[in-house]
């Protein structure tokens, strides 16, 4: 039998393994810079490519750029359209996009940090203080307003209303005044491949992306911000789980009577779900608002097959009729106005707690998406980061999916300034596991929640509706156990870790 160390043999061993891990830490420090003085030499060769040019993607790029610790590294974005119309984006005030989405205090907070909220066109974000969300089966509803948030409800406001053009825009402006991206839209990604070994250094591990115009570009760390159906993800082997909710969500941008019951000063937002899925009227400035109305992907084809009279008509029977009503309404194949009249002034409900009427719709804004669910088994690989759609795609029925995009990138781009303060890889997957970690139990819980209550108001009858209609009324009576939901949802809330 081998005999044990002595004290002095356990401690000789201990520092010969000390020594040892310094002095490899050693070489891949010097391996890194090394490298990194590589990828400024080589035109090539970047630090961080980033494919997609939507919100999450162009905001990683912006905080890498505005912060100093970040500012030196090589990036480049890969785009499949052309993003000069975006960068000139612009509509006359009585005109807005009909994808809208709805950002919170926190995101808001960190696009004022990277210096990209100074490009949004503020006139046309509009801000609102107060939700009603009811039960269209049992008419329960519990009310939201700023006052729930306690001292936590900085300026007043649950969310702001915005197109995601706008938000686009103003990220490629804040991105062309930072400087130091190679942006290449127009071009698609036709292949992604591992790198090869040279005479200088081994990238053999690092992800090469040929586009459409013939050129290659080496990775470092690659990010995809490329969607749902993102060929990053499909690159790097990770699996996205989860089922379609065989519902689609129609968007419109409708004009409303009037600027709403509280005037520009108090703008309200509204959400009625329906068995066949919640229908949201959502505040734009002055007397307009953007349509989120998810349905069976049959009564999607049949409101948008309809003319503008009776399109409107079948909105706001939406937010009052009975299920029942509107089941009937949907059968009709033409003349839903005169129907929806006539059943309104046999229905009994209180003006002040829906929106005012829709009065038109603008030409060209009705459109509907389908409704998924998807998570990707992890957000991180060898030299591979996903953010936003393509790691996960959520039910819009509580607006977060692009909010979740942006905390995703806010907790990316810290987990690369660490990295690089640090004299680490950023792209391996060690350097990476602290974005994974924190995002995506947060995202789970989020996703989940979502998809819960999806499910809970997709009953019809049955004791579950009087249970929800029950807890709603509960949370809607308990002061703290609202302000928690609403700091939740407005992004102010405790983190999971």
């Amino acid at each position: 039998m081998r005999p044990l160390q002595s004290p002095l043999q356990a401690r000789q061993l201990s520092e010969y393994v000390c020594n040892n891990c310094t002095r490899q830490l050693r070489r891949q420090r010097r391996r890194y810079a090394t490298t990194t003085l590589t990828t400024s030499s080589n035109p090539d060769i970047y630090d961080v490519v980033c494919v997609g040019g939507g919100p999450a993607g162009l905001s990683l790029l912006a905080a890498l750029r505005s912060n100093p610790a970040t500012s030196r590294l090589k990036i480049a974005l890969v785009e499949s359209q052309s993003l000069t119309p975006i960068r000139s984006f612009s509509l006359p005030p009585t005109q807005f996009s009909n994808r809208c989405s709805s950002l919170t205090p926190s995101s808001v907070r960190f696009l004022q940090s990277i210096g990209a909220w100074k490009f949004v066109k503020r006139e046309r974000v509009q801000a609102y203080r107060e939700m009603r969300v009811w039960d269209g089966v049992s008419g329960a509803s519990i009310d939201f307003d700023t006052a729930a948030l306690g001292p936590g409800g900085k300026d007043g406001v649950i969310a702001y209303m915005n197109e995601n053009l706008n938000l686009t825009s103003a990220l490629l402006q804040r991105i062309d005044e930072l400087g130091g991206v190679d942006v290449l839209d127009g071009q698609k990604v036709a292949d992604i491949r591992l790198g090869e070994e040279g005479e200088d250094v081994d990238l053999s591990s690092w992800p090469v992306v040929k586009v459409s115009g013939g050129r290659e570009i080496t990775a470092r760390l690659l990010v995809g911000a490329d969607g749902a159906n993102s060929p990053v993800r499909a690159f790097a082997g990770i699996q996205s789980r989860g089922w379609d909710y065989e519902r689609h969500g129609v968007v419109a941008t409708l004009k409303m009577e009037g600027p709403g019951w509280g005037g520009e000063d108090h703008k309200i937002a509204y959400q009625r779900f329906l068995p066949t899925g919640p229908i949201a009227m959502l505040p734009l400035p002055g007397s307009y608002s953007t349509l989120v109305w998810s349905t069976t992907p049959e009564l999607a084809a049949k409101l948008k097959s309809l003319n503008e009279q009776d399109f409107v008509s079948m909105v706001n029977a939406g937010l009052r009729l009975s299920p029942t009503d509107l089941k009937y309404l949907h059968s009709m194949p033409e003349g839903q106005t005169d129907e929806a009249t006539w059943r309104e002034q046999h229905t009994p409900f209180e003006t002040n707690k829906i929106p005012q009427r829709v009065v038109g719709v603008q030409e060209g804004t009705i459109a509907s998406f389908p409704l998924k669910f998807r998570h990707a088994d992890t957000y991180i690989g060898e030299r591979i980061a996903l953010v936003g759609d393509a790691a996960h795609t959520v039910h819009p029925l509580a607006g977060q999916g692009l909010n979740q995009g942006q905390g995703d990138v806010e907790s990316l781009a810290k987990t690369i300034e660490y990295s690089v303060t640090h004299g680490q890889d950023i792209g391996v997957q060690l350097s990476l596991e602290a974005y994974n970690a924190e995002r995506y139990a947060q995202n789970n819980l989020l996703m989940g929640v979502m998809d819960k209550l999806h499910k809970l108001y997709a009953v019809e009858s049955g004791p579950v509706v009087a249970l929800r209609s029950l807890g709603l009324r509960a949370v809607d009576g308990l002061g703290p156990l609202k302000g928690f939901f609403m700091k939740q949802a407005a992004g102010t809330g405790v983190k999971v870790f």
